[in-house]
C-alpha cells in the first residue's frame, strides 16, 4: 500500500462520526445543536447517558489506535525499511504516528459529516499513544482519572493529561524520539482544542459532570 492510500484511510476513518451516529440512533437528535455542540463523549456523557458515552470514547480511541498500530504493516516494504532492506521499527513508528495523527485530523473535521463538526481529539489521541506507547499512556490516563475523580472537571482534566503525556513519553520512551515529537504536537492541539474551556475555567463557568452544559457558540 502506498502511504498517501494509508492517510487517507487514517482520515476516513478518523471522520467516522460516532457521536453523531449515537445521538441519531438513540435519541434522534443532532448533538452538534445541543449542549455543548461538541461530538465527544462529555457532550454525549450528558444528554446520551453513562453507557453510550463509554461505547462512545472507545470507537473514538479505536480510530486513533488502529490506524496508527496496523496500516504501517500494510505499507509497501520500500517506505518502511531501512538503509539495510529489513523492516525498520523506526520509520513504521514514524508513519504509525502519522497516521495517528491524520486520524486525528478527522476526528476534528470529519469528512463524512461535510467537515461541519466534530470533536477535539482527546479520546482518538488516548488511542494512539495506547497503541504505541502504553506505559506513557498509562500515566497520563491516570492524572486525567485522577483529576476528573478530585474536579468532576473533564476538560481540566484533558488539558492536565495533555500537558503531562509529553513529560510520560520522555521518561518511558526518551526525549529525542519519534514519540517525543508526536506527544508534544498532539499535546499542544488538544490544548488548543480547549481554548474555550480555558476561558471559563478562568471565569468559573466551566461545567461539572452531573451538570448541563452551557450552549456554546458553534
Amino acid at each position: 500500500m502506498h502511504p498517501a492510500l494509508a492517510l487517507a484511510i487514517a482520515y476516513v476513518a478518523g471522520s467516522f462520526p460516532t457521536a453523531y451516529l449515537a445521538g441519531r440512533a438513540l435519541k434522534g437528535v443532532d448533538l452538534r445543536t445541543i449542549g455543548s455542540g461538541n461530538l465527544g463523549a462529555t457532550n454525549v456523557y450528558r444528554n446520551l447517558g453513562a453507557t453510550a458515552a463509554v461505547l462512545v470514547l472507545l470507537v473514538d480511541a479505536l480510530k486513533g489506535a488502529l490506524p496508527a498500530a496496523v496500516l504501517p504493516g500494510l505499507l509497501d516494504a520500500r517506505f518502511v525499511s531501512d538503509a539495510g532492506g529489513a523492516a525498520g521499527t523506526g520509520r513504521a513508528l514514524w508513519w504509525g504516528l502519522l497516521f495517528g495523527a491524520a486520524a486525528i485530523a478527522g476526528h476534528a473535521k470529519p469528512i463524512l459529516l461535510l467537515w461541519k463538526g466534530g470533536g477535539k481529539g482527546v479520546s482518538t489521541a488516548a488511542g494512539i499513544f495506547a497503541a504505541l506507547s502504553p506505559a506513557a499512556f498509562g500515566i497520563s490516563l491516570t492524572v486525567f482519572a485522577l483529576t476528573v475523580w478530585r474536579t468532576r472537571l473533564v476538560s481540566l482534566a484533558s488539558i492536565f493529561a495533555a500537558i503531562v503525556l509529553p513529560m510520560a513519553v520522555a521518561l518511558t520512551s526518551g526525549v529525542a524520539t519519534p514519540t517525543m515529537y508526536a506527544s508534544l504536537l498532539i499535546a499542544s492541539f488538544v490544548v488548543w482544542s480547549h481554548r474555550a474551556n480555558i476561558d471559563r475555567l478562568r471565569l468559573g463557568t466551566e461545567p461539572r459532570l452531573g451538570r448541563p452544559a452551557p450552549e456554546e457558540s458553534k
